[in-house]
């Protein structure tokens, strides 16, 4: 039985005639771009790689400001005082020159509980977890799970003193 080598093409296509008076090898080629290249307009398309998503306007820019340290000191303090960085602070004051206090930073108290609850999610997440898996929770897991219950309790406690 004969066998044609990879790189040796046939002088004529089958089915006669060349398309677009290309070679077969040539067309090949060309066909195979741009089915690449369809495949990987697709895959841009649909692919979602998941993290963060890319803002509308990039900052990227750079701008340098020289100051003294006293100066420095008082921005920071400045910036501090109406809860932005010291890059939204410059942004804001040179392109309108004045800074807006409406926005509200939350009390110090409800940070807290933000930050309790967050940390007892986690908790229950981990502990749900291991019982869907149906694994069964030792001493010690049984004992976390009561002091967290003891903790939501004491948090809706706080939040309803906070409240009123």
């Amino acid at each position: 039985m004969f066998r044609l080598y990879r790189n040796v093409w046939p002088s004529h296509p089958p089915g006669g005639g060349f398309r677009d008076g290309l070679s077969s090898c040539a067309s090949g080629r060309i066909q195979k771009a741009r089915n690449t290249q369809n495949v990987e307009n697709k895959n841009n398309h649909i692919r979602n790689k998941g993290g963060r998503p890319r803002k509308a306007v990039k900052k990227d820019q750079l701008l340098g400001v020289k100051c003294s340290l006293i100066e420095r000191r008082a921005i920071e303090a400045r910036a501090k005082s109406v809860n932005l960085s010291v890059s939204e602070y410059f942004r804001k004051m040179g392109l309108t020159g004045k800074i807006d206090r409406a926005e509200k930073a939350f009390p110090k108290e409800v940070l807290q509980f933000t930050g309790t609850l967050n940390h007892l999610a986690a908790n229950m997440n981990q502990t749900a977890k291991k019982r869907n898996s149906n694994e069964e929770l030792n001493a010690l897991e049984r004992a976390n799970l009561q002091h967290t219950v003891g903790e939501v309790k004491q948090l809706v406690k706080d939040i309803k003193a906070y409240l009123q």
